[in-house]
């Protein structure tokens, strides 16, 4: 196959073509079955060295404007639409199954940590000697767990943000744990 991409900021295995750049993002918008913010696209291609920061953009451009992807709204989001679904469904074996698994992957931790965020809402307040850090836990439409945390310095506010929501899970397990007395419960998170 020929290669007609940059190939700036790309992984061994990433992609060099323009066909399967657009291959590649008709496919994932379709398979994750969810609509995709530019952001989060340029996010999940970059992150993961699977095309150029440019041919990405580009290939958006003439998917969307060739009707082959749906954009809507400024920053645009993109879903699929019947011709994405068609171009997907016929041409995704012509990608390295390692790509298009990863691609996956990668989007579907993405939409995870998104949900997470959204359930699970920490605020920074500044004080005048440093930052409250207030964390939610919510079940739906009921809350688990607030709690606030003193920290003397924004970074450290930013690393909790950080942390919490990397595993809110885990944090009200362990704080059940250790408030139940129950030392299995604590194991358990740890495992």
């Amino acid at each position: 196959m020929e290669y007609d991409a940059f190939i700036g900021g790309i992984e061994p295995g990433g992609l060099r073509n323009k066909n399967e750049i657009r291959i590649l993002l008709c496919y994932l918008v379709n398979s994750i079955g969810a609509p995709l913010s530019r952001e989060d696209v340029l996010s999940i291609m970059q992150e993961h060295g699977f095309a150029n920061y440019f041919e990405v953009t580009d290939a958006l451009a003439e998917l969307t404007a060739n009707g082959s992807l749906a954009a809507d709204g400024d920053p645009p989001v993109y879903h699929a639409v019947s011709q994405t679904k068609l171009i997907a469904g016929q041409l995704d074996k012509v990608l390295p199954l390692s790509v298009r698994e990863k691609a996956i992957a990668a989007a579907v931790n993405l939409l995870a940590k998104a949900r997470r965020e959204q359930e699970n809402k920490v605020t920074i307040q500044q004080t005048s000697k440093g930052y409250n850090v207030h964390c939610h836990i919510s079940g739906g439409d009921l809350e688990l767990m607030n709690i606030s945390l003193y920290v003397p310095d924004e970074h450290q506010a930013k690393l909790v943000r950080k942390a919490f929501h990397k595993s809110p899970e885990t944090v009200y397990q362990v704080l059940l744990a250790l408030l139940t007395e129950n030392p299995d419960l604590a194991k358990k998170a740890f495992e």
